[in-house]
């Protein structure tokens, strides 16, 4: 689509007022009265234009609405945009689509924000040349029309400037010189060249708005396609049980590449409080050699911009966040907001906390657990906007460290209107900052929190298991309009969560897990390297908590073990990141399988070049087999040809044809299949390869 540029003059100075029936008293309606092109529906829109939509740098951002006029006069209208740091309006002419529907979009080529609306006018000379075909066809009289084509011309010239000016008052002098029954003037008038000239002199003055100013949020690619890989710094040391340090995250950093993952993230790494710090397992009662949580942050030696002793100097974290740059790595930061008794805060800023009737700070809690070794953040208190801007500040200085990825702790324990200050705040600044919000809270607050500005949010996925749960739990973020604002980042692991789903399933649980993550989902993470050693132990029946919890004490893993499954997460994020179709998710799609253990789905990249499909066995238990009917029309196949799909993991070839196929496959070798589709087959003598 061909863009222009648009400036407020007194030809579109309809387009800088915002028309709305619905806003207007009846005095406003005798003063609008002559804007006749009504606009509704447009999307994307959330919350009636109240939060922005989220896109990457290379997006294309369709815009749909409905534009519709009294009668039957021909109406245009055009799609307006412009970056927040550009006052010009850019536009791109709305396509009609069917029923009234009219569709435009704009290329995403900056980060930050930008601004959209739509615009529409009736277009009375558009009107003429229609209706002028019309009349000749039915072989009417033509002598006053003519008249009135040439005075709509006319009337543009004092309203024309620059070249098309030029153009449209040389076309009026032809065709007022010329007698009005000569053809080549009325050819003239019907031309395509004389219509594109008024198309760009239209009389705008009575043009509708949309009564809303509608944006969106560029952010960086990693923003929607990133692998996370959470790490504790402390057991990072080769040694049984030395506290590791940001050497040997260093050292580590290898490890992780091989496998694939652009995220490191590492837990808190500021000094932990001695009082009430917690023992192994989250004993309440901590012994000499306990090392705490790390989320009680904050001793003598300072709070969230200080760092562990035993981690290093903020030297060491440059030189690991530095080294980390250089493999592809970026090392995300955790955001705790949340203090130990021992933080400088506590007696810096008493005002900051609860004081219970008994003199006492209130600590965490979510009853029944409590978390005595933390005290929260009083958002209520009557100094809560040097709280605000103290907090701000603690962003700033890593982000001045070289940070541009924080993930968020318990966000939805802060006030909402706080994180929308804040973030927006900082993306204004640094538009390539990206939050992870880790919210396991209730639904509308984890759409909520993604509204007001965090990049990605934290799922239910890890309590997603069946068939069922699936398919409906990713049907409602990818098929309805939470696609526009809610970046999931799928996490089958935490430090705070060992699913029952993982206590049982041994290896092949696992490894589904992981590969319904990292296909389901652009973005995903795991917690290791509990993940890959397959890390099953609960702290006791029925609890979510791990045994023997990196959370409370220092753990060794062996990552040389035979076992581990490096390799098969290695081989994923290749093939991720080979295949355009899996980092995004907007084509998700779902295909009917007859067997309720295994599920299939499929992606495409933006241009339907590259076609994925994915089946996999539920069941970390059993082989099981099934008849798989593909949407052919979905995935641009034909029900007569033949296809291939290419199984990545395995490097197999099969041939297909058709909606249905068979499909078997056992959990104790791989339980998953990652097909490519290729649609176009050479020749018949090509697939004797393949039989």
């Amino acid at each position: 689509m061909k863009k222009t540029r648009a400036k407020e003059s007194k030809n579109d100075a309809g387009t800088a007022r915002h028309a709305s029936a619905n806003r207007s008293t009846p005095q406003s309606l005798i003063g609008e009265g002559r804007r006749r092109v009504a606009i509704e529906h447009v999307e994307p829109e959330i919350d009636g234009g109240r939060y922005p939509i989220k896109r990457v740098v290379g997006d294309a951002i369709v815009v749909e609405a409905d534009l519709f006029a009294d009668g039957h006069d021909v109406i245009r209208g055009m799609l307006r945009f412009r970056h927040e740091q550009n006052l010009d309006w850019q536009e791109v002419p709305l396509e009609p689509i069917d029923n009234d529907r009219w569709r435009a979009s704009f290329d995403a080529t900056e980060l930050g924000r930008y601004h959209y609306c739509v615009t529409g006018w009736v277009d009375h000379f558009a009107t003429w040349q229609r209706d002028m075909h019309r009349r000749l066809a039915a072989q009417r009289d033509i002598t006053v029309d003519i008249l009135i084509g040439k005075r709509l011309v006319e009337e543009a010239t004092t309203r024309a400037s620059g070249e098309s000016g030029e153009r449209l008052r040389a076309i009026a002098a032809t065709v007022q010189s010329s007698p009005p029954v000569q053809q080549c003037q009325l050819d003239l008038l019907l031309s395509q060249e004389v219509a594109d000239v008024m198309a760009v002199c239209v009389d705008r003055r009575w043009a509708t708005t949309y009564d809303k100013e509608l944006s969106v949020v560029v952010d960086r690619p990693k923003a929607r396609f990133s692998a996370w890989y959470e790490m504790f710094p402390r057991s990072s040391a080769g040694e049984p049980r030395p506290h590791g340090t940001f050497g040997d995250c260093e050292a580590r950093l290898p490890y992780i590449a091989d496998m694939g993952f652009d995220v490191l993230y590492l837990p808190p790494i500021h000094p932990i409080g001695q009082t009430l710090r917690k023992g192994r397992n989250n004993n309440p009662e901590g012994d000499p050699d306990s090392v705490g949580s790390p989320w009680a942050i904050g001793a003598a030696e300072g709070g969230h911009t200080a760092i562990h002793a035993h981690l290093g100097t903020v030297d060491d974290f440059k030189r690991l966040v530095a080294a980390a740059n250089r493999r592809g790595i970026e090392v995300a930061m955790d955001l705790a907001f949340q203090c130990s008794p021992d933080h400088p805060y506590v007696k810096q800023h008493p005002e900051w906390f609860t004081r219970r009737p008994d003199g006492t700070i209130q600590f965490a809690e979510n009853p029944p657990k409590q978390y005595q070794d933390i005290f929260p953040l009083n958002f209520e208190s009557d100094e809560y906007q040097g709280l605000w801007k103290e907090l701000r500040s603690v962003v700033e200085y890593w982000i001045d460290h070289g940070i541009r990825i924080f993930r968020v702790d318990n966000p939805h324990t802060k006030p909402f209107l706080f994180w929308n200050w804040l973030i927006t705040d900082i993306k204004s600044r640094y538009p390539d900052a990206i939050f992870l919000a880790e919210a396991f809270t209730r639904p509308k607050v984890m759409y909520h929190l993604a509204k007001l500005g965090f990049t990605q949010s934290y799922t239910y996925f890890a309590w997603r298991n069946t068939k069922t749960e699936l398919t409906a739990y990713f049907t409602e973020l990818t098929g309805t309009d939470v696609r526009e604002y809610f970046r999931p980042n799928l996490w089958p692991n935490t430090p705070d969560i060992l699913t029952e789903h993982l206590q049982h399933g041994g290896r092949p649980v696992f490894m589904a897990r992981l590969a319904l993550a990292a296909t389901l989902g652009a973005s995903y993470g795991i917690y290791g390297p509990a993940f890959e050693l397959y890390e099953d132990r609960p702290q006791k029946p029925g609890s979510e908590e791990y045994l023997n919890s990196e959370k409370y004490e220092i753990q060794r893993w062996d990552i040389t073990r035979s076992d581990s499954l490096r390799e098969f997460i290695g081989l994923v994020n290749r093939i991720r990141r080979e295949n355009p179709a899996l980092q995004s998710d907007a084509s998700l799609r779902f295909h009917h399988i007859d067997n309720d253990q295994l599920l299939a789905y499929s992606k495409q990249s933006p241009d339907s070049s590259n076609v994925i499909l994915v089946v996999i066995n539920l069941s970390p238990h059993h082989i099981h087999s099934g008849w798989l009917n593909l949407d052919l029309e979905l995935l641009g196949l034909q029900g007569d040809r033949p296809f291939q799909v290419h199984d990545l993991l395995t490097n197999a070839y099969y041939l297909w044809q058709g909606a249905k196929n068979f499909v078997q496959l056992d959990p104790h070798s791989v339980p998953v299949q990652i097909f490519a589709v290729r649609r176009n087959l050479r020749r018949e003598q090509d697939f004797d390869y393949f039989m």
